[in-house]
């Protein structure tokens, strides 16, 4: 059961971080179509309208949806210049100190992403160019926020039975 739930975990953060990604190519190929188009002007063609709202949307998608990966790898910025030193045991403590901690930031973030999502959707705010409603973008957000919770929680769990087994988790590898 343990592991089915390990794998579950590990398959959502890597659909979200490709889900990511795959918002990034769409970036980056609107920007150069953009770009291009500006530079074509002679040519007859122009600038994706709403480019710089199309990058806003999908740049703060992906962010969301790399979190839950790098969570789940362990791969957020950490100094290991004391930790290096110490036992297994501190090391181990100081992982499920740092998870909870990583755990609290993901539930206050999403909680607060989740009352702007609600806030633009009653507001009905719409984008300048587009005129798409702004609580769509947050609301992009959110799917990624809610995996980072989920990947978080699991961290933790993760970290308490390596604490409580002796054994240290892998980072980036599934538990054994």
């Amino acid at each position: 059961m343990f592991d089915r739930i390990d794998s579950a975990v590990r398959k959502l953060a890597a659909f979200l971080a490709i889900l990511g990604g795959l918002a990034l190519i769409a970036v980056i190929l609107s920007t150069v179509a953009s770009v291009s188009g500006r530079a074509l002007l002679w040519a007859g063609l122009g600038p994706i309208r709403g480019d710089f709202e199309l990058v806003e949307l999908g740049t703060g998608f992906a962010v969301f949806a790399f979190l839950p990966w790098a969570q789940i790898n362990r791969q957020h910025a950490s100094v290991e210049i004391l930790t290096m030193h110490m036992g297994g045991f501190a090391n181990r403590l100081i992982d499920l100190c740092a998870d909870l901690l990583m755990l609290s930031i993901a539930v206050l973030l999403t909680w607060k992403h989740w009352d702007g999502t609600l806030d633009k959707f009653n507001y009905g705010e719409t984008t300048f160019v587009l005129q798409y409603p702004i609580w769509w973008a947050y609301a992009s957000g959110l799917a990624g926020a809610f995996g980072f919770v989920l990947v978080s929680a699991w961290c933790v769990v993760l970290s308490l039975r390596a604490l409580a087994t002796g054994r240290d988790q892998p980072h980036g590898e599934p538990a054994q």
